[in-house]
């Protein structure tokens, strides 16, 4: 858990009546997953518990994310922003952030192409083999899908050797998209990779 326990001391309270907006963000895929707010207590109950914490102005008290459902926001990171009146968090969701059953509260926040690129993917499971190459691919199973990582990564060893940037470029990103086709077709993601890179960070 990273925390600047420094610049939270220094938080302005008293701008917004005691209260300060945060914004929580996905800490794999930089998706913003909901917007909320923290009084000092929300916040000393979130460093202590782990666990994302508000105030809620409707019900006029300290409120866990997903103390009902179950889909609480594991704390990773805590920032303030430069004026120091609000928050960034970074968490990993426990499911569904939104009460409304999706991954955030806001519409149409892929948080980034290659998350979409890989939702695309997701999508041609199952779809015509005859008009989709993915489709086809993951038709075909995973040995094939393997296969496909094997040769662009040796294109890709062998761009760089030769100091072709225009087709190492090329060659990156086809590598890259049959990683994530093989990632799917063993039920897995990006983001459970990021977790391992992440891990080894730290």
């Amino acid at each position: 858990m990273r925390v600047d326990k420094q610049n939270l001391n220094s938080l302005d309270w008293a701008k917004m009546d005691n209260l300060v907006p945060c914004v929580v963000q996905h800490v794999l895929t930089g998706k913003v997953l909901m917007l909320g707010y923290m009084n000092d207590k929300a916040l000393e109950k979130t460093l202590e518990s782990g666990q994302v914490t508000f105030y809620s102005r409707s019900k006029e008290r300290l409120w866990t994310k997903g103390e009902s459902s179950g889909h609480v926001l594991e704390l990773e990171e805590v920032h303030t922003d430069c004026d120091s009146d609000a928050l960034l968090i970074k968490a990993t969701p426990n499911g569904p952030t939104c009460h409304l059953g999706t991954q955030s509260c806001f519409a149409d926040t892929s948080g980034s192409f290659l998350h979409h690129l890989e939702g695309v993917i997701n999508s041609r499971k199952g779809a015509d083999a005859g008009e989709s190459y993915t489709a086809s691919l993951f038709q075909k199973g995973i040995k094939r899908c393997a296969q496909k990582v094997g040769e662009e990564g040796v294109e890709v060893a062998l761009a760089a050797a030769t100091n072709d940037k225009d087709e190492l470029l090329n060659e990156s990103a086809d590598l890259l998209y049959h990683l994530l086709v093989v990632l799917s077709a063993s039920d897995l993601s990006m983001s459970d990779v990021l977790k391992v890179l992440k891990q080894r960070h730290n």
